[in-house]
């Protein structure tokens, strides 16, 4: 069946009018329907990248005739002065629609994504190492549940120090820092990150002091034999729409003003970043959250009067974030790993009794890749 019932030349060649049953008609401009087009001359057939830049493209590209095929399953439109013929099947043009209403006063999240407290998300995705390995279905399935709720487990891993690279590249690439490819988290004698040591830690985005942030944190449980040291998760997005919900000035304030975040390790590292700790796009999706009590240095990009509404807001997110009704909590066992979305979910530890031993590796890898194996169905 069609997606469109006609195709009329509008606005003297400058757009066509895409006319569609029970739906409100669709419009696309000649210049953007030319720079998208998808022939073999304007895209590499292998990777879909362009072959033309904007400057090949005449301002004056207008429309000279459109029309749907007999099926009605494309559209050929014929483009002057240069003479040019392109064919967009219904369903792609439907898929690329811009013409529609926009509401850039609402804050809104990616719509493949699920926000969820302790109560609501009723199980978290898991999936056994070996069939992550072997089963490209389910593995593809569970990444896109990571995808979906910001976090999942991954039971079954090997107990040998160096696993969680091997956890990390089933799916990205190890991103390097001054830690190294994987670090220890364990008590260790005059740390250098309070991770390394066994305090409690509040829930909390890792590394907030970088620019760009890690998106994507893996913990791969080796040891655990102490009381304590039981991991939690928060869902930063629930917790900043929570806060809308109470008290839009706050989000507003906290979203608007960066944060300045910091960090000063061994061998002269010193990182420096700004971000507001709840981040949106310009068309107000909310896109990141930046939240890390310990690495947060001195504000100094709030007004003067707005600095103290600016830390009761702070103090107001703090707050939801600590709500235990959001956190799910859980303890790791040797073998155990657990994946997540830096950029949207805090995680957090309760303090561990020195007698005993716990210890995690831990590594960064970046979103992309993970969003790239899920767009692409290929592992």
């Amino acid at each position: 069946m069609s997606l469109f019932k006609s195709v009329k030349v509008i606005n003297s060649g400058k757009a066509i009018l895409l006319s569609r049953k029970y739906k409100t008609p669709l419009r696309y401009h000649s210049t953007w329907l030319r720079d998208n087009a998808l022939d073999s001359k304007t895209r590499d057939k292998k990777n879909g990248q362009r072959l033309i830049s904007i400057s090949d493209i005449p301002v004056a590209t207008y429309i000279k005739s459109a029309s749907l095929s007999k099926k009605g399953k494309e559209i050929i439109i014929n483009f002057l002065p240069k003479k040019k013929q392109v064919k967009f099947s219904s369903s792609w043009l439907e898929n690329h629609a811009y013409d529609k209403k926009q509401n850039n006063s609402k804050v809104w999240i990616d719509p493949n994504l699920k926000t969820w407290t302790k109560a609501s998300l009723k199980s978290v995705p898991i999936i056994n190492y070996k069939t992550a390995k072997s089963n490209k279905k389910s593995f593809h399935k569970w990444l896109k549940s990571l995808h979906c709720y910001g976090f999942a487990k991954m039971i079954g891993c090997e107990k040998k120090s160096g696993t969680v690279i091997k956890i990390a590249k089933l799916f990205g690439y190890v991103r390097e820092t001054n830690y190294g490819k994987w670090f220890d988290v364990k008590s260790k004698t005059n740390a250098v990150n309070l991770a390394y040591t066994n305090l409690a830690l509040k829930a909390h985005t890792d590394n907030p002091y970088r620019d760009p942030v890690p998106t994507i944190q893996i913990l791969h449980c080796l040891k655990s034999s102490t009381k304590g040291g039981d991991s939690k998760v928060v869902d930063g997005f629930k917790a900043a729409l929570r806060l809308k919900k109470e008290n839009k000035k706050y989000f507003n304030l906290l979203s608007k003003y960066c944060s300045r975040f910091e960090f000063k390790g061994k061998r002269n590292v010193h990182l420096k970043s700004r971000f507001p700790m709840i981040a949106l796009s310009p068309d107000r999706e909310l896109t990141a959250i930046h939240f890390n009590n310990r690495s947060i240095g001195p504000i100094t990009d709030v007004p003067y009067k707005d600095m103290l509404d600016y830390y009761k807001a702070y103090r107001k997110f703090s707050k939801i974030i600590d709500d235990s009704r959001l956190a799910i909590k859980f303890k790791l066992k040797p073998g155990d790993c657990f994946i997540l979305d830096n950029t949207r979910v805090l995680h957090a530890r309760t303090a561990y009794h020195k007698n005993g031993n716990r210890w995690l590796q831990g590594c960064y890898t970046d979103k992309d890749e993970l969003l790239s194996k899920i767009s692409a169905k290929v592992l």
